[in-house]
Formats: C-alpha cells, structure tokens, sequence
C-alpha cells in the first residue's frame, strides 16, 4: 500500500496551491553524512505515457489495501450513491459511451463495471461482519491500485462543494456581476464534453479568447443566466460547475455545467499566493473573501488569468447537484476523476486524510462511487471529495488538501454474468450468490 504523503491545509476546488514535498537531513556525531537524494516535488498535474493505463492489477499474493475503515464507515450515503450509479448503468447511454469515456479494454469491459455494482451492493448488505464481507469480495473481485502522479499511487485529493447563492434572474442594484447560457458556437465533444474551441464559421473552430477578453467584449450579451452580489460569487459558481441560488422572491433556482470554453485553467489561489497577496499559510476561501472585500481589484486580476470559462443551464432539483455521469452526486462518496484515464462509475476505495470543521486531520478510508469530474482535475494524479451542499460543506472542501492513494474493484469475468443489470434480466431461473 502506499505510504501516505504529508498533507497541507489550504482551498478546496480549484484553490488549489502545488504541493511540495521537503526533506531534511541530519548530521551524525561522529562526522558529516552524504545527504540524501532529494525528493522529487510532486508533479499531481503529470500526463499518462501515450497509450498509458493509469491502473495497475494487484497481482496474486500482494497485499489488498486494509478495507477495515471503509467497512465501518459503510452507511446510506453508501447506498445511496450505489443507488445513482445503477442508475446511470441503466441509462441507454452508458454502454454507448463507456468504451469512449474508458477505452482501457484491457482493465474492464462495461459488462463487468455494472455489475460489480450490483454484486457490490449485494455482499455489501449480506455480509454478516468484516470477515464475511472481506472473503467474498476477495474471492470475486480484482483489485486496481492507482499509478498517481508518480507511478507509486500518489493522488491528490482536494474537496469541492455544490454552495448556496443569493442571485438574480434580472440585473438590478446589489446584483450586477453575472453567469451566462451555453453560446451556440461552443465545440465540444459529444461524448466526453471536452471543449474543442469556438465554432466562426461552417468549416472553422479557433481557440476561445481569454476571460478577459470574453468578458470586455460583449460577445455573450443576451445569454445572462442569473446575476450575482459580487464578483467572486460570479467566479466561484463557475469554478463549481454548480449552485442552489436563492432568488428575491423566495424562489430557488438549480443552476449547473453546460459546457466550458478550451483555455487554461489556473486556480486563484495560486494566482493570489504567487503574487503575495495572501500567504501560503493562510489561504482559504474566507480568506479570499475577506481580501476581495479590501482589495477586489487584486482580486479580479488574479480570477482573469484562468482562462477557463464556464457556461450554465437550470436543472431540476431533484437531480441536483449532478456530476458528469448526469446523477446526483452524494457526500463524501462521490468522487470526481478524469474522465480520460479513469472509470467512469467505478467502485472505489480512497485512502488518504480529511480536514474537520475546526481544521484538524483524521483518516479518511471510505468506498466511493467514480461520479465526477472536473476542470482542475486532469491526470491520474488528481481527485476531487465531494463534500456537500452549503456553508458547512464549504469549510470541509476549504480544508481538504492531502495526498493517499485510490484502488478500483472489478467483478472477474467468470462471476459477471451472475449479477446483470434489473432491466438484462430474464425469466430463466437465476443463479444466485456464487460468494
């Protein structure tokens, strides 16, 4: 297993600051000791080798990771994210776009991620004790550790949060700053959303302009979703992907992703640090809030150069918020990967640490459902907790800064055809629980 990096408290979602790993070197008594290569400073950012698996299979005989914090922190937010993944397996949509989100056939075909859902689930709720649980699952699932960032399994995992906003559907005093709709000429892929730029004519498609640019130039007029207090509100919706907007009238409106344009996303926090505007020690989102209120113009500046601009549609808010898969995400179980060297759905064990309301650290060994992805969340190095709606979520996303290391299960081929889907199966007499 690997061995867990130390970890530093700074902002979730895309606050996030590189991390930096430092050595230090003692001398002996009797004279000076050679020191030590350094470590290298963590690359979570680091690309696959072309044609790379960002998974490495367990071989037989190698020690499974200790499942006994996942199993005692089983409850029915588990279930509940166990629930949305079935959901989205039962989709008509996802066999067709598995292969193309995950085209890795040689870790596992579609057939065997859905249903180690469903035999997931099953050994989940029959198993009388650990032991039960931990010899069936042994028996019928392999296991998949993360290569990381560094081909050992180191992940980063940040936190992010769906936050509530007063806003506006119409521009008036104390609501000026606003997000916009999806524009018709935005490319992007049909199958992995990713952008591919900004369709000018029939046969063309440039890159998008900066934020700035886009946001001097006019060119989304008319396309005003909703309007914001600040600024930083604006910002910080659009780094989220979503938001629960709280409207004068007393009405709620859900907002969430519609698309993103191609430019390069860079976090304001690191923007604000390397500027010495705040110190490392010190950032958090409040914070940032608090130094927008003296300064918003440092502020503005450091938010133009990430030049990732996101676009919003309203959702009904029974599904919301929804990750990528299009269900709804569940706290501190869903988690949000790239969608290009990972899974998507896959059931997952993460290993690493978590922040408290009051900042102190604890273990955090949970299953987890691969539900999401995000804009800062690229390679195999990096992933994202989904910590909950609201102010309290937000102080759980703000702390979460820390390295560990994350494995995925798939049933073996020989038990697959045993747990099919509800809508595959057929009147032949099941074969029951071969665990």
């Amino acid at each position: 297993m690997h061995a867990m990096q130390g970890c530093t408290r700074t902002i979730g979602l895309s606050f996030k600051l590189s991390f930096l790993l430092f050595c230090g070197v003692t001398a002996g008594l009797l004279g000076c000791e050679t020191p030590p290569p350094p470590l290298p400073v963590a690359d979570f950012a680091r690309p696959l080798a072309p044609g790379e698996c960002a998974l490495r299979k367990l071989e037989p005989g190698e020690a499974w990771p200790d499942l006994a914090g996942a199993w005692k922190s089983r409850d029915a937010y588990l279930q509940e994210a166990l629930a949305q993944d079935q959901t989205w397996y039962e989709s008509p949509s996802s066999r067709a776009r598995f292969p193309q989100m995950f085209p890795f056939p040689e870790v596992c075909t579609w057939d065997q991620a859905s249903s180690s859902v469903i035999a997931f689930r099953q050994i989940l709720n029959e198993s009388a004790d650990q032991a039960a649980f931990n010899s069936a699952f042994m028996q019928m699932f392999d296991c998949w550790q993360t290569k990381g960032w560094n081909g050992k399994g180191g992940v980063l995992f940040t936190g992010y949060y769906a936050p509530e906003f007063k806003a506006s559907l119409t521009m008036t005093a104390g609501f000026e700053f606003p997000i916009y709709r999806r524009p018709k000429e935005l490319e992007t892929d049909p199958v992995t959303g990713k952008a591919l730029g900004r369709r000018i004519s029939e046969g063309e498609v440039v890159p998008w302009p900066t934020r700035a640019e886009i946001q001097s130039s006019g060119m989304l007029n008319g396309l005003e979703l909703a309007w914001f207090p600040s600024a930083l509100d604006a910002y910080i919706v659009q780094v989220n992907g979503s938001a629960k907007l709280l409207l004068p009238d007393g009405k709620v409106l859900f907002i969430g992703y519609a698309g993103a344009t191609d430019g390069e996303y860079v976090g304001l926090g690191t923007s604000l640090v390397a500027s010495g505007a705040i110190p490392e020690s010190q950032l958090n989102l409040s914070s940032i809030r608090r130094f927008y209120e003296k300064d918003p113009t440092t502020v503005m500046a450091a938010m133009s150069l990430n030049n990732r601009f996101t676009f919003f549609q309203q959702y009904d808010g029974k599904n919301w918020p929804a990750g990528s898969l299009g269900v709804k995400v569940t706290d501190k179980v869903s988690l949000a990967t790239d969608k290009s060297v990972y899974p998507p759905g896959g059931v997952m064990f993460v290993s690493t640490q978590s922040s408290s309301y009051s900042g102190s650290r604890q273990p955090f060994q949970r299953f987890m459902l691969d539900q999401d992805t995000g804009g800062a969340i690229r390679a195999p190095g990096r992933a994202d907790i989904f910590m909950g709606i609201g102010p309290s979520a937000e102080i759980l996303a703000g702390g979460q800064y820390c390295e560990g290391t994350l494995y995925y299960f798939f049933l073996k081929p020989e038990y697959v055809s045993q747990y099919p889907l509800p809508a595959r199966k057929t009147a032949a007499k099941p074969t029951g629980n071969a665990g």
